[in-house]
């Protein structure tokens, strides 16, 4: 049976993770966090006192790296070495981690595999940064999702001000935009809009349109 991939790509912040799970669980499709993988990577650096954008020092470390990806009720949960890390990879040093090890190739590839063989064997919806230009090259609709940095911010800061060490919305403004520079940039799989993907701008719509419009696009090439 044919298997239904969908590849969402955009740059931090601009709701494809929370959107995408929306969807997939709608839809009944499994939905793929590929930067929770990364996420998992840049967390076993720091824990291991290495830095992330230390080539050589990470990938000293893939060899003792397992991560998985489970799915309860569609719901993903990400394992590193057996330890259920889905809360302690959505700290703010972990995130600015895996846009350094994400630049590896050598993680990259080490990551590779894992994605191709999900997207094989179900329907998907998948998000990250290089999905349909690099892992779901194929991809039966593939979404690059944007906003503006501003906004992607705002969110940001809604997100965590009732925490305790909430940043400042000029602190996660500039970490967005050197986030942004950084993906954008970097030698590997840089973030960008794969030719044949729909562009979608969230920056004037709020989740709920965001959802409807990614489900309507997805419906469109189930027909």
């Amino acid at each position: 049976m044919k298997t239904i991939n969908i590849a969402i790509d955009g740059p931090a912040g601009a709701g494809k993770s929370s959107i995408a799970k929306r969807c997939a669980k709608e839809l009944g499709f499994i939905y793929v966090d590929t930067g929770a993988l990364y996420r998992s990577v840049a967390l076993f650096a720091i824990r291991n006192d290495v830095l992330t954008n230390d080539e050589a020092a990470v990938l000293a470390l893939l060899q003792n790296v397992n991560v998985e990806l489970k799915f309860v009720d569609n719901v993903q949960k990400v394992y590193l070495n057996g330890e259920d890390v889905s809360e302690a990879i959505r700290q703010n040093e972990v995130s600015m981690g895996a846009s350094n090890v994400s630049a590896i190739p050598k993680v990259r590839e080490f990551l590779f595999n894992l994605q191709r063989r999900i997207a094989m064997t179900n329907n998907v919806i998948m998000d990250g940064r290089d999905i349909g230009t690099v892992v779901l090259p194929d991809a039966d609709l593939k979404i690059f999702m944007t906003a503006s940095p501003e906004i992607r911010a705002k969110r940001r800061y809604l997100e965590l001000e009732h925490k305790p060490d909430c940043p400042s919305f000029e602190a996660l403004l500039a970490e967005i935009i050197q986030r942004d520079y950084n993906d954008s940039h970097r030698e590997t799989a840089p973030l960008k809009q794969a030719d044949d993907a729909v562009l979608l701008d969230t920056s004037e719509l709020d989740f709920e349109q965001s959802v409807q419009k990614v489900i309507e696009l997805i419906k469109s090439v189930e027909e």
